[in-house]
């Protein structure tokens, strides 16, 4: 995203996207390295949010989603809960032709900031 984008009249509102090689290598980065620390502090740098702040979605091998993409399937996430289109830790889907059930990863005895 370029420097000048502005997604929000917010000037609070911040994107923080990356691209995986799976859901669990970044839930053990986000819970269970140093990242953790990191995470403890969002309670002091951000207010509490209203609403859904972290959505994650299978990407095909070689995509690259867009920024415009992470916040629609954000706002899904948020108005229709999670569904294999858009979902979050406790309610991770499997990737698209494996019809499991949810999983939920459990994130709430590792999670420092907001339950």
């Amino acid at each position: 995203m370029p420097p000048t984008s502005r997604l929000s009249d917010d000037p609070r509102f911040i994107v923080n996207m990356s691209v995986w090689e799976s859901v669990e290598v970044l839930f053990n980065f986000v819970y269970r390295t140093s990242h953790r620390d990191v995470m403890a502090k969002r309670r002091v740098w951000f207010e509490r949010p209203a609403g859904a702040y972290m959505v994650l979605w299978w990407v095909a091998a070689g995509s690259v989603p867009t920024v415009e993409e992470g916040l629609e399937r954000l706002h899904w996430l948020d108005r229709n809960g999670p569904s294999p289109y858009a979902f979050d830790f406790r309610s991770k889907f499997a990737p698209p032709g494996n019809d499991a059930p949810p999983e939920d990863m459990q994130p709430q005895p590792h999670c420092v900031g907001w339950v």
